[in-house]
């Protein structure tokens, strides 16, 4: 049992506001170069380091993986993004409504007495020591996601049906678990560099076609980059992330699709083949080769050489309940320029 004594433990001193909230607003425009300009690098990773700090003393009292705490979090953050929620100043992205962190039929929806939250079976706790329940409080926001989980059991079945008993939605823990698995390679959460899709010193073009309109297979809009180069050249994860799929399908032909941190499906079509060293399931890091510019697509499972070799690039963003797609031309703009000014250093 946990006791008020114990959580004690977990007290820390939060500072720097105007910061953690900028550093919110760096990631949501990491795949938005017309948003505001980003914080600096030190300052994202203070944050990191502070979100990281917060985990782990959540993990040490309930038992939960830091990494399972963190993918959480980033999901919920992600979400924001992709509906455009406000995501406040704090720390955590965790968000519970006050009808939630309360109880439904507390007369008191500001409520911060954990007893009296407890009598209304709202999920409301006091994770920081200091005898209240505040929903906005990062320390009691997390543990009182940690608490909800730990209901069902603390082995990774126990935690995923708890995912799910709180999402109501298997795609949500999916996302979840892959975060997590990307979270547990690296131990860190500082993810978030990006890779252009080719070697820099290759031969390639490219231009934006996004929304132009394509027929075969009837008529539908052109959903990512062409990038036009010789038949071989190696293809590359252009961030951290879980190969979620790979394989043919008759318009992509030889396919793989990564889902990075920020919840962004990567979309690698009309490859010549795979690197035989990922499968699905792995973690990938930016510039990780996956596969080769080909031809492929258009056709049953072989067909090759319908059109002029090249790597077709999409990104989707997930909302929760689907994907969409995004022009991704301006972000491989961005990150080619970047890792052209890495290489300079």
């Amino acid at each position: 049992m946990i006791t008020s004594g114990t959580r004690m433990l977990l007290i820390i001193t939060i500072c720097g506001c105007a910061l953690t909230g900028a550093g919110y607003r760096a990631e949501a425009a990491a795949l938005n170069p017309s948003a505001k300009p980003a914080v600096e690098s030190k300052d994202m990773k203070t944050i990191f380091n502070e979100r990281k700090d917060l985990f782990d003393k959540v993990s040490a009292v309930t038992g939960i993986p830091w990494y399972m705490l963190a993918a959480v979090d980033q999901y919920e953050r992600t979400i924001q993004i992709a509906r455009k929620r406000p995501s406040g100043d704090g720390l955590i992205a965790i968000f519970f409504t006050e009808l939630e962190w309360s109880g439904m039929l507390n007369p008191d929806q500001g409520d911060m007495n954990e007893a009296s939250i407890a009598l209304f079976n709202g999920m409301g706790k006091d994770g920081s020591g200091d005898d209240k329940a505040d929903r906005l409080n990062d320390l009691d926001k997390l543990y009182a996601m940690a608490m909800f989980l730990l209901k069902q059991g603390s082995g990774d079945e126990d935690l995923r049906i708890g995912l799910w008993t709180y999402y109501q939605n298997t795609r949500s823990v999916e996302r979840i678990q892959q975060f997590a698995s990307v979270y547990a390679k690296f131990e860190t959460l500082d993810l978030h560099q990006h890779a252009f899709v080719m070697p820099l010193g290759s031969i390639y073009s490219y231009r934006s076609t996004w929304g132009a309109s394509r027929g075969w297979g009837g008529f539908r809009i052109h959903e990512g980059t062409d990038l036009f180069a010789s038949h071989g050249v190696p293809v590359r994860s252009a961030a951290y992330g879980i190969i979620e799929i790979m394989g043919w399908n008759p318009y992509g032909g030889w396919r793989v699709g990564i889902r990075d941190l920020n919840n962004v499906y990567h979309y690698y079509a009309h490859l010549s083949g795979f690197n035989k060293k990922v499968k699905e399931g792995d973690v990938v890091s930016p510039g990780e080769i996956i596969g080769w510019v080909g031809s492929s697509g258009y056709g049953k499972p072989g067909t090759s050489g319908k059109f002029p070799a090249h790597l077709h690039y999409g990104l989707y963003r997930d909302n929760g309940l689907t994907d969409w797609s995004f022009d991704p031309y301006p972000h491989l703009r961005k990150w080619e320029r970047e890792e052209r000014i890495r290489k300079k250093k």
